[in-house]
């Protein structure tokens, strides 16, 4: 009955028909204009990708007295009674681009440069006549971060503070 109504409503006014043939067409046309750039749209990024942001070589280092964890932590002041936690972290940001974070930033990024950001390889580096104390106070080194875009990640125990300059040079040498 709605059909017939309609239909005979625009055969009866015309310039009725006309308005809703051109209501039709502009809807129509609205509608496929609409949907072209949502579709372009959706294949193209609305923000561009963040690079890597900030300097491309740092590393948050740790020291921990005590060994990380792992069992004794004698000279670390382990007043509680606990075993194996150690005392309070010292962290810093050691940033190479340019070299700030500790007192001995510039000297610390120049010995990653030669060891390749490889903390591990420090120890070649260093000289060998270093003497140390035998004094068991354990210091737990910890490093974290990216060098030449590349994850670095080490942890490593140590007799004492000593034995860590002794074999990573300044890294983790956070004093002024």
């Amino acid at each position: 009955m709605t059909q017939s109504l309609t239909r005979r409503c625009l055969t009866e006014h015309p310039r009725a028909a006309k308005a809703v043939r051109t209501g039709l067409s502009a809807a129509a046309a609205l509608l496929v204009l609409g949907t072209v750039p949502a579709t372009a749209a959706a294949h193209e990024p609305l923000v561009e990708p963040l690079l890597e942001p900030g300097p491309t070589n740092w590393l948050f280092l740790t020291l921990t007295p005590g060994d990380g964890g792992q069992g004794d932590v004698r000279g670390d002041g382990g007043h509680d009674g606990s075993h194996g936690d150690g005392g309070h972290s010292r962290g810093v940001l050691l940033s190479c681009d340019p070299p700030q974070g500790h007192g001995h930033a510039a000297e610390a990024c120049a010995q990653l440069e030669k060891a390749g950001g490889d903390i591990s390889r420090l120890a070649r580096l260093q000289p060998d006549d270093t003497f140390c104390p035998m004094i068991y106070a354990p210091v737990t080194a910890h490093a974290r971060g990216t060098w030449a875009g590349r994850p670095v990640e080490y942890q490593e125990t140590f007799a004492n503070s000593c034995a860590l300059t002794a074999r990573t040079g300044s890294v983790f040498t956070m004093d002024g």
